[in-house]
């Protein structure tokens, strides 16, 4: 996986150390949540879309689905994640790993709105057993958000 990757983006803002190997998986929401003792619904989860030729990026909470209503709208097509063969070449991190940090170029990261409500959310950080403890205004700068969207439901 490329937490080493991660790790090296993360460098520029003096966040690199803060990154957090776990011993067991982090790989989904719910074991994340269990190796960061924290609620499922804090879990920044990654998801990966193709959009036309490109992909973006939408980190969302732990709790929240893509609505999508809201995703057509906002993207013009219909939500389509990337097969798990596409995520590594495509992103440059791997399924269980997929981050907003070191992505590769042309690669677009949306924050959902779902992640506004905390103060604190854990985004993984390259390989399926790491994530990093970030404020929202910390992940909105490391990730070079493009923006936040409402493109989620079932979190309210």
């Amino acid at each position: 996986m490329s937490i080493e990757k991660a790790k090296d983006y993360l460098k520029r803002f003096g966040a690199a150390d803060r990154a957090i190997e776990f011993p067991t998986s982090s790989a989904t929401v719910e074991l994340a949540a269990e190796a960061a003792d924290c609620e499922p619904a804090r879990i920044a989860k990654t998801l990966s879309f193709r959009v036309g030729e490109g992909c973006v990026l939408i980190v969302a909470a732990g709790d929240a689905k893509v609505d999508n209503p809201k995703y057509k709208a906002r993207f013009g097509c219909k939500a389509k994640m990337l097969a798990a063969d596409e995520v590594e070449p495509e992103i440059g991190h791997g399924v269980g790993g997929v981050c907003p940090f070191g992505v590769n170029d042309g690669v677009a990261v949306y924050l959902d709105e779902s992640l506004r409500r905390f103060d604190t959310v854990f985004p993984a950080c390259g390989s399926a057993n790491s994530a990093i403890e970030l404020s929202i205004g910390e992940l909105e700068t490391f990730s070079a958000s493009a923006g936040w969207i409402d493109v989620c439901k079932g979190w309210q």
